[in-house]
């Protein structure tokens, strides 16, 4: 059964008792809050996604509010990890990115079983198109902008290379836009679902823009390797793709790896064959609609 399918009041007092299993493959994680805001960003993006049946959780969180005066004065909410906090509390109203951010977290610091990437990852035509690059970049706008011109979404954040297939594993999830990103896609995608503002985060003003529904039934699909690309936004500059050398583009991907020092020789040995079966380069665009017809024109890969 898919979250959709509860009732506002049955989905509501599960999330706030025993807590909601959602499967976002390959993961399943154990939501619980009785923060009204939070429930409205899950029902909101995650409608599509399946609650898990066998009672089993990768991850177990709460987003759980502060009790005592914070209750009344500038209340706020902590992220709960196993019954551990591992940030600093947050404004209540940001309940629902908090939850984003920490499933993050829980998957970079516990799934070493990938090489993991700083990067968004959309597919077309089986071929993963890895784009990987530090806060800034205009990398989610992009990836944002190339999902809503019929790119599959694998992730939005984290790349998650399977080493023994070699194979782009999907967590098809909300797609995180900050600042002036938000109105970019408004205008460049009215139909997309977008949820609302959090203000004055420490990213400053971020939404989520809704997975496509068909990238969340296809999340069992891995992709192989198609392109690496390092995107950098440029106010004015013209899109263009400039080929980069196969060695740069490993050193780009170690420098975005979340656990590159875990894995040592085994994430060395992924990178450089996801690399050496993708076309590589460096991306600078001012433009996002000139930007996603640069990249509907890449031609796949020869081998």
């Amino acid at each position: 059964m898919t979250l959709g399918r509860l009732s506002p009041r049955d989905f509501a007092q599960r999330l706030a008792a025993e807590g909601l299993p959602v499967r976002i493959e390959p993961f399943t994680v154990r939501v619980r809050s009785d923060i009204p805001a939070l429930a409205s960003g899950l029902r909101l993006h995650y409608a599509a996604y399946d609650l898990a049946e066998d009672g089993f959780a990768d991850f177990h969180v709460q987003i759980a509010r502060r009790r005592a005066l914070r209750r009344w004065i500038r209340p706020q909410a902590d992220f709960v990890f196993d019954g551990a906090r591992p940030f600093k509390p947050l404004p209540l109203a940001q309940a629902y990115p908090m939850f984003e951010w920490g499933f993050n977290w829980c998957i970079a610091n516990h799934c070493h079983q990938y090489v993991m990437i700083h990067a968004a990852v959309m597919e077309r035509d089986d071929r993963a198109l890895v784009m990987a690059a530090p806060p800034g970049s205009g990398k989610s706008t992009l990836c944002a902008g190339l999902v809503c011109s019929g790119w599959r979404l694998l992730s939005d954040e984290l790349a998650l290379i399977d080493p023994d297939r070699l194979a782009l594993i999907p967590v098809p999830r909300p797609i995180s836009l900050k600042n002036a990103s938000i109105e970019v896609i408004r205008r460049y995608a009215p139909d997309g679902v977008i949820g609302p503002a959090a203000h004055d985060t420490h990213k400053g003003t971020v939404a989520h823009l809704r997975a496509p529904e068909a990238s969340v039934l296809r999340a069992g699909e891995p992709a192989r390797p198609g392109w690496v690309v390092f995107p950098r936004w440029e106010a004015g500059a013209p899109a263009r793709l400039a080929p980069r050398t196969k060695a740069r583009a490993v050193l780009g991907l170690m420098e975005n790896s979340f656990n590159y020092s875990n894995l040592a020789r085994r994430a060395f040995d992924t990178l450089t064959r996801l690399v050496d079966r993708s076309d590589c380069f460096d991306f600078s665009y001012g433009v996002l609609e000139d930007a996603a017809a640069c990249f509907g024109k890449l031609e796949p890969p020869a081998w």
